[in-house]
């Protein structure tokens, strides 16, 4: 379900957009053992105050980023992945729409500072990507999960990754990914729309993303 034209879809979303929110504190949590048991940021709480790197590998704090704006934040897992790119992209060719409703476009996965930028130059993005390669965002927002051991062998070879490997309760080294997300927030930081499914291959729709971003007062 995650066409705008669905009434089902259309007063549900009516419904998150007109509960009263009230910002509640936000703490890191825990990486998960898996996609499917992450604990992520709600609505109605705030972005966290979180260190994340931008293209030139200087540190920056999120809140910073915002500046004060409206903003659409999404999780991704790196400029390796198909189904990232393609999102990237559908963001981009949205991205006009948002800016006259005074939105910002920030990206934030665990790639390096230079594949952010690669990334830049591939899909011919405008908005700004940072790098979470140290986890901050990521465990803050409560979507990093420890991938298998054979998924975690299977892209650091076959998609060469950089990424470091972390240790899990069992100390064995596994890739740590977020699981795909898209956040929504006024001004103040606050949460007014969240996004994100544990299989990565399905992606919040360009039109979903527009239709939450109207319903968020600026």
């Amino acid at each position: 379900m995650t066409k705008t034209s669905n009434p089902l879809l259309g007063t549900l979303l009516l419904l998150l957009m007109s509960l009263p929110l009230t910002a509640e504190p936000v703490t890191v949590k825990p990486i998960a053992e898996s996609p499917t048991t992450i604990s992520p940021l709600l609505n109605g709480q705030q972005v966290p105050e979180v260190l994340v790197k931008d293209l030139q590998g200087e540190t920056v704090e999120l809140k910073q980023l915002l500046q004060g704006k409206p903003s659409v934040i999404f999780f991704y897992r790196g400029g390796w992945c198909p189904f990232c790119n393609a999102q990237m992209g559908q963001l981009q060719a949205i991205e006009g729409d948002l800016l006259k409703m005074g939105f910002q476009l920030i990206g934030i996965s665990p790639d390096a500072p230079e594949e952010l930028r690669a990334s830049m130059t591939k899909n011919d993005l405008n908005y700004t990507l940072v790098s979470d390669a140290d986890l901050n965002a990521m465990r803050a927002f409560g979507l990093a999960y420890f991938s298998s051991q054979s998924i975690t062998e299977r892209y650091m070879s076959k998609m060469q990754l950089n990424n470091r490997l972390w240790k899990n309760a069992a100390g064995e080294e596994r890739l740590v990914l977020p699981v795909p997300a898209v956040y929504i927030t006024d001004k103040t930081g606050l949460v007014h729309f969240q996004y994100l499914n544990p299989n990565y291959k399905v992606r919040a729709e360009p039109k979903l993303i527009l239709t939450a971003a109207s319903l968020v007062k600026s």
